[in-house]
């Protein structure tokens, strides 16, 4: 374990003389933009911080920003951001007089927080008490359900096997969803339509439960269909005082992860407002609760008087930035006083909402390829700013993005007057939003606030899975191409500025000059030439036949401003190895630059191969680690035979064979691969028959290496 002061820590503000500090020095078990946004809070208080950080995150954005910085393990969570003892430590080595664990890793765990009390370090969060019993969501309906407060129809007793879930569910009723006690994220539940199918759909619940989450009991509860997902905020001190600050709309969810929460709920008037804020107070009141906590709650669409329990998440929420511009109060600053004991400092009449927020949140994902996690390094970045625009973020120019934690990179949230304005805000914000280095889901959120559902807010939490289909993500234009293009063109002329004038790209020869050709791969089966006739800041294109012309301007390393065709755009670009990325409007365009050296290589190889016939190489879709190995080299496969299992930021992927023959296996379990790397070769069979490459749709998981549960929530 080593300590540093942090390079570049930006100066702790002094607190308030009217307001004491809670405490002296704090220490931030988590990282990412969560560990970023509490050290800032800290910093207002004059609180001296103490980042933690693994070998992977040596170069973070949180490590910086804070005070003091530890180095707690290697990159693998087990061995750092979940390693108890190894934070325990570094807070006693630092002289830490509190931990504050942010949200996931160990921020519900209440062995964790006995271990503290144990160290004499105050943890901020609730008691062990309340951590275990809302732990357990079987345990914490029946407690929910002595205070009064309203549960979905369902049966939930510790220990029931099949066969008594099964004598049950018609009391029940159908449809109805099988959940498991322990874990969250949605994995493991099933949907049953009809007691046929009840008796599988529990052994394939029992088997996931079992191994996300190493605990397989089960419970019932009555389907809500179009359910609304509403949650509300709580803050509750040592001394019996308890408040709401009003509710959150999380509805807008993929596979059960949320994507975009607003507050309030455009679903609730006044009078539900109050009746659901009063139940997630007994909630808090059920187990003595102490802290900020959010209380999550299922309404049906069609009914929106009527809301039902489902859980407790007791501490920050990922989605809280939401909450707090329309109260004006700082939930983690309240979290610090919470815990020195301070009383709340306000009455629930004093709580008021004004405006309403919305809050995006950006993964380093590829929607386009079924959402698979993706990596990279931050070539160019610039985010939002304006009225009405926050942005918590862990990004940071240079930062190197990995496999080994959620994919979660920063949080764009926008204000407004009303819900309107804070949509346009919100959109607006997302457009100025550029990240070069690695795919994001910026483009495919536009898309989503752009549906008229949304805009209506007329939600429910299967809406993105039926608007998935008709979601379309732009190509590269002739626009972005010119871009690109323009972009290695001014990167030739900069290189043969000091050298020989023959070496400029200018074209030049006897006659009219000679275009020269910028060749990028789009696809696996296509690729344009861009041909750029001119000079360093006026040329002709020619693309696919179709003829432009354009004026440019590098205004920077990463700014190139184009007038094509008249119509004057900027774009970011950066370039890195054999790729040119383009950012316009939000979007991200990865384009990889062809040479003449790979146009002759790939003619040569597809002489060799039968046309239709699929590639006999077998390449990851996604980076990450080898978790499995189906099969050993020189065995014979068939076409979607399981070879290998790639898992990354709590998704596991599938790769299958393309086509007959003899395997060869390139990697082993524990290896760590780069996104398309081949990690397997197929020698084809005699009597194979040519077909194309389908990969395995990829279910988000809960890694072994970096459980992350509170991560989505």
């Amino acid at each position: 374990m080593t300590i540093a002061d942090s390079p570049g820590r930006r100066p702790a503000r002094p607190a308030s003389p009217a307001v004491a500090r809670p405490f002296g020095t704090v220490l931030v078990a988590n990282r990412g933009e969560i560990a970023c946004r509490i050290i800032e809070t800290l910093a207002r208080l004059g609180i001296r911080s103490v980042a933690v950080y693994s070998d992977a995150d040596r170069g973070a954005k949180h490590v910086g920003l804070a005070d003091i910085a530890v180095r707690i393990g290697p990159a693998a969570a087990q061995a750092s951001y979940l390693d108890v003892e190894a934070i325990i430590a570094a807070a006693q080595q630092t002289g830490a007089e509190a931990i504050h664990p942010g949200y996931g890793f160990l921020s519900e765990n209440a062995a964790f927080a006995a271990a503290c009390a144990e160290a004499g370090i105050v943890f901020i969060g609730p008691s062990t008490h309340a951590l275990e019993v809302m732990g357990d969501k079987i345990r914490a309906k029946k407690q929910v359900e002595s205070f009064g407060v309203p549960t979905i129809p369902g049966v939930a007793e510790p220990g029931l096997d099949d066969a008594a879930l099964i004598a049950a569910a018609p009391a029940v009723g159908y449809p109805l969803l099988i959940k498991p006690s322990a874990g969250g994220g949605g994995k493991g539940m099933q949907v049953v339509r009809d007691a046929s199918e009840l008796h599988s759909r529990l052994a394939a619940a029992r088997r996931v439960a079992a191994s996300a989450f190493g605990d397989d009991t089960l419970f019932l509860e009555r389907l809500v269909e179009t359910p609304r997902h509403i949650e509300v905020q709580l803050l509750a001190d040592g001394h019996g005082g308890v408040i709401h600050l009003g509710e959150r709309e999380c509805s807008l969810q993929r596979r059960h992860q949320k994507v975009i929460e607003e507050a309030p709920s455009p679903l609730l008037d006044a009078a539900t407002r109050a009746r659901i804020g009063e139940a997630a107070c007994q909630v808090a009141r059920s187990v003595d609760y102490a802290g900020a906590g959010t209380v999550e709650f299922l309404v049906a669409a069609a009914q929106p008087e009527e809301f039902f329990f489902m859980e407790m998440n007791t501490r920050l929420q990922v989605e809280h930035p939401v909450t707090e511009l329309v109260t004006g109060i700082d939930l983690v600053e309240w979290q610090l006083r919470i815990a020195a004991g301070e009383p709340l400092g306000i009455a629930q009449s004093e709580v008021t909402l004004s405006g309403h927020a919305i809050e995006a949140r950006v993964y380093a994902e590829s929607p386009e390829r079924g959402f698979l996690p993706t990596t990279g390094t931050v070539l160019a970045l610039r985010e939002a700013q304006g009225e009405g625009i926050r942005v918590d973020s862990a990004l940071a120019p240079g930062l190197q993005i990995g496999a080994d934690y959620d994919p979660m990179l920063a949080k764009v949230i926008a204000w407004g007057a009303d819900r309107a304005q804070a949509l346009t805000r919100l959109d607006a914000a997302l457009e100025h939003t550029t990240v070069l280095g690695l795919h994001t889901n910026l483009e495919y959120l536009r898309a989503l606030l752009a549906e008229p559902e949304v805009q209506a807010g007329d939600l429910d939490t299967g809406l993105i899975e039926r608007s998935l289909d008709g979601l379309v993500f732009r190509e590269p234009d002739d626009g972005i191409l010119t871009a690109a293009a323009l972009a290695l063109h001014a990167e030739r002329q900069v290189a043969a500025e000091d050298g020989s004038p023959w070496l400029k790209p200018s074209g030049w020869r006897l006659g009219s000059p000679r275009p020269v050709r910028y060749g990028f791969r789009l696809g696996p089966e296509r690729v344009v030439d861009v041909f750029v006739a001119g000079g360093a800041h006026e040329a002709s294109i020619a693309i696919e036949s179709r003829e432009h012309r354009a004026r440019f301007q590098q205004r920077d390393a990463s700014t190139l401003l184009v007038e094509l065709d008249g119509v004057a755009r900027t774009r970011r670009v950066a370039r890195q190895g054999a790729s040119v990325w383009i950012g316009d409007a939000g979007a991200a365009f990865e384009l990889t630059i062809l040479d003449e050296a790979t146009r002759s290589a790939e003619h040569l190889a597809g002489l060799n191969r039968t046309p239709g016939q699929a590639s006999p190489d077998i390449r990851t879709p996604m980076p990450g680690t080898v978790v499995a190995v189906s099969v050993a080299s020189g065995k014979t496969v068939e076409v979607g035979e399981s070879l290998l299992t790639v898992e990354a930021m709590k998704m596991e992927h599938r790769l299958t064979a393309t086509i007959d023959g003899i395997v060869s296996i390139h990697v082993a379990v524990g290896d760590l691969v780069k996104s398309d790397q081949i990690l397997a070769s197929i020698d084809p069979a005699e009597a194979a028959d040519p077909a194309p490459a389908t990969p395995d749709e990829p279910e988000p998981t809960q890694s072994a290496t970096a459980r992350q549960e509170g991560a989505a929530s």
